[in-house]
């Protein structure tokens, strides 16, 4: 197991220079001059002086190769600053980071209680009312537009219940972050509550539905394995044999989904951040891309990489505990 980790590990740095690599490489094949940008670009036709200047402030002079691994390090140290704010990227990564990681924590949880949660219910009523409402609910789940359900969830707590004059648990502030009281690092606040619930549950949503389906679809297969025929011809309860024979097997599938929707979550949540004003990783990365500020976009983006390749090792590495056959052949090889 030790030389499988040291594996992934190296496996993961030969990804993340890669991954810089080719955005590197992008960042020169676009068009348009970072030095004109900073200057103000557009319209307002920047003195060329203005923009020698600039140029030679960030070294946007030397050759691409001189650039390439004066880039690499600073990334490796956060040690850039951006064009645009000129604000120190070290400073851009320790307030976003933890917002995309606290959001993303609340809707992982939410995939896990809601979307196993009536994944198993609907395996063990196959074909009941209740399998049919999950079925239903998850089908429909998938089909509405992160975007769209976002701002129809904004008018009603945001919009319509203060109009109406709702219980004060169903108000919520429709965009912002809140007072940033967190406890223990990611335990929300009653008020802090208010401003996460909604931003957690949109990017949770779809892929609840799909974690549910894919519960029902495992709990069934793993169901029909000899083990848990033995199991059951030996009395044990239905709850006992679901939780230690069934599960286990069931759920390997399915851990698998959310450490890659996690490394997902953190990075990507662009349009629930946009729609509700929250401070993280995916809604700063696109600015910075639309406006060429190549340090922002090189340590954000490795940021989320390395958040997505550790979540996979941690899957690969929980694959041993879910799964006695993993521990006695000695892990993955």
């Amino acid at each position: 197991m030790t030389t499988f980790i040291v594996r992934r590990l190296v496996s993961l740095l030969l990804t993340l220079l890669g991954g810089f690599t080719v955005l590197f490489i992008l960042f020169f094949a676009l068009p348009g001059d970072p030095a004109e940008l900073m200057a103000g670009g557009g319209n307002k036709n920047p003195s060329p002086a203005v923009v020698a200047a600039i140029r030679e402030k960030f070294h946007l002079n030397d050759s691409v190769a001189e650039q390439y691994v004066r880039r690499l390090g600073e990334t490796v140290t956060l040690s850039g600053t951006s064009y645009q704010t000129k604000e120190p990227v070290r400073d851009v990564v320790a307030e976003r980071l933890p917002n995309s990681l606290r959001l993303a924590v609340w809707a992982i949880a939410i995939e896990i209680t809601v979307g196993v949660g009536f994944g198993v219910l609907s395996a063990r009523r196959r074909n009941s009312f209740a399998d049919y409402a999950s079925t239903l609910s998850a089908v429909v789940m998938s089909a509405i537009p992160v975007f769209v359900l976002a701002y129809l969830l904004k008018q009603v707590t945001g919009v319509y219940a203060f109009q109406h004059n709702w219980p004060d648990a169903l108000r919520l502030p429709p965009i912002g972050i809140g007072p940033k009281e967190w406890y223990l690092g990611f335990i929300p606040s009653l008020e802090q509550l208010k401003y996460l619930i909604q931003p957690a549950i949109i990017l949770a949503s779809v892929s609840t539905a799909i974690v549910a389906r894919l519960t029902r679809t495992t709990v069934l297969e793993a169901s029909t394995m000899d083990h848990v025929r033995t199991a059951r011809s030996k009395g044990l309860r239905d709850g006992e044999v679901t939780r230690r024979h069934i599960l286990r097997n069931a759920l390997i599938p399915v851990v698998t989904f959310l450490g890659i929707d996690f490394g997902t979550l953190v990075g990507f949540a662009v349009l629930t951040e946009t729609v509700f004003d929250w401070p993280g990783l995916g809604s700063k990365v696109a600015r910075a891309a639309s406006t060429g500020d190549l340090p922002v976009v090189l340590a954000l983006s490795m940021v989320v990489m390395l958040v997505y390749g550790l979540a996979n090792l941690i899957v690969d590495v929980s694959y041993a505990w879910l799964d006695p056959r993993i521990r006695r052949n000695g892990g993955a090889r």
